[in-house]
């Protein structure tokens, strides 16, 4: 996928929030204000300042949100779906070079709640992604035991596994034994 450096991390960024939901299989991650800040440090989320039990809660309901854009049945719902998290943002658009990354694009505004700026940046990557024709990169992990969703970075839209050393390595070693019994 030709994108840019903003565009992968935030992508990124949505797939690691969403897989923290148990709605993708999982336990949930994020059900405290230690875990929402080990997040915001490992995404490296800009301009925030502290976080509260608010936040909490409405990070817990956005990413559920995202998730829906995700298992979408169609790209008509998920441009719906992204559409409604957008028209709920406040979105301001500028650029900036902080933290050692190279010059890119904040959508949130000054002073956004970390859902709002998740929101907006987040949201804006999906539409990007929605306009250049590419919803079905969106997917969820064909293992049968594994919900979490991915990005398919591949340049075939191959990929079907949230991951290629545990959920594949599993599935294809199933495969050779029940092969093998055969």
């Amino acid at each position: 996928m030709p994108f840019g450096h903003d565009m992968v991390h935030s992508l990124a960024t949505v797939v690691d929030l969403v897989n923290t939901s148990p709605s993708t299989g999982g336990q949930d991650t994020l059900t405290t204000l230690e875990q929402l800040g080990e997040f915001v440090e490992r995404q490296q989320v800009s301009g925030i300042e502290k976080l509260d039990a608010t936040d909490l809660s409405q990070v817990r309901t956005l990413r559920e949100a995202f998730h829906k854009v995700f298992t979408a049945p169609d790209q008509a719902t998920a441009v719906i779906r992204v559409n409604t998290l957008l028209s709920e943002t406040r979105i301001t658009t500028r650029l900036t070079e902080h933290d050692g990354h190279p010059l890119h694009i904040h959508y949130f505004a000054p002073g956004a709640s970390l859902s709002e700026h998740l929101a907006a940046d987040l949201g804006v990557a999906l539409a990007h992604l929605l306009v250049e024709g590419e919803w079905e990169r969106l997917r969820t992990c064909s293992a049968p035991d594994c919900d979490h969703v991915f990005v398919d970075e591949s340049r075939n839209r191959s990929r079907v596994y949230c991951d290629s050393r545990t959920c594949g390595n599993r599935m294809h070693v199933a495969a050779y034994r029940a092969r093998r019994r055969a």
